[in-house]
């Protein structure tokens, strides 16, 4: 976590300085990436970041601009998170995160491992729900960014804004146990242990069932029923 919040502050810095107008081309990521010192699978990560945080956006085939998005001031929710529903947002993640899962058991550095690992000890630390969802969020983000795949990485970005929606927020709080927190856990480290065994099918089984988990929990079975 403490090496992808130096990487955003680097980032952020090096945008700031002048060296690039608001509205102007980033360098290449290749570039930025030796720049900074980092992978290129590091560089995608802390770019989405700032990506969901307005600062900059991305335009397929032409590169990443700095600024918000020409004519219009992007929405914390973007329009596609305010037309969807928490089933669509549960469909679109069993199509995408359990192959995302699978490619990032496949091309993952030590450095996206190590990062995984904070993740899970971060939620095994955490003392509420807010918490845990910031861990939660953030080792997907590292699953996605593993894939080193930049189309991949904007997909999933949008799935997962989806989720600041306060009917997603509400859903969650309402289902959340500590037996379904425990199995939350559970499911996380077996997907990361099968991640660092290279085993891709493993790695896709395992994110499946965690989602098919999750769809359960929230759209069918409230606590006490399931």
């Amino acid at each position: 976590m403490d090496d992808l919040n130096l990487l955003v502050n680097k980032l952020q810095n090096l945008l700031g300085s002048g060296r690039v107008r608001n509205g102007s081309r980033l360098p290449p990521e290749r570039s930025l990436a030796a720049e900074l010192g980092v992978s290129r699978a590091a560089l995608r990560k802390a770019l989405l970041i700032l990506v969901q945080e307005g600062r900059i956006w991305r335009h397929v085939g032409q590169g990443t601009f700095l600024g918000p998005r020409p004519d219009a001031t992007p929405p914390r929710v973007p329009p596609v998170a305010l037309a969807t529903n928490p089933t669509e947002i549960m469909e679109a993640r069993l199509l995408l995160e359990p192959k995302l899962a699978g490619t990032a058991a496949l091309r993952a550095t030590m450095n996206d491992f190590s990062q995984m690992e904070a993740c899970l000890a971060g939620s095994r630390g955490a003392t509420d729900l807010a918490a845990l969802e910031y861990w939660d969020h953030l080792l997907h983000l590292t699953i996605a960014g593993a894939t080193d795949n930049s189309i991949l990485i904007s997909f999933f970005g949008m799935i997962h804004k989806a989720l600041e929606s306060d009917i997603w927020g509400s859903l969650k709080k309402a289902s959340w146990t500590p037996e379904r927190r425990r199995v939350n856990l559970q499911q996380h480290e077996e997907l990361v242990r099968a991640m660092m065994d290279r085993d891709a099918a493993r790695a896709d089984r395992i994110m499946r069932d965690h989602l098919e988990t999750i769809k359960k929990n929230l759209l069918e079975f409230p606590p006490g029923e399931g």
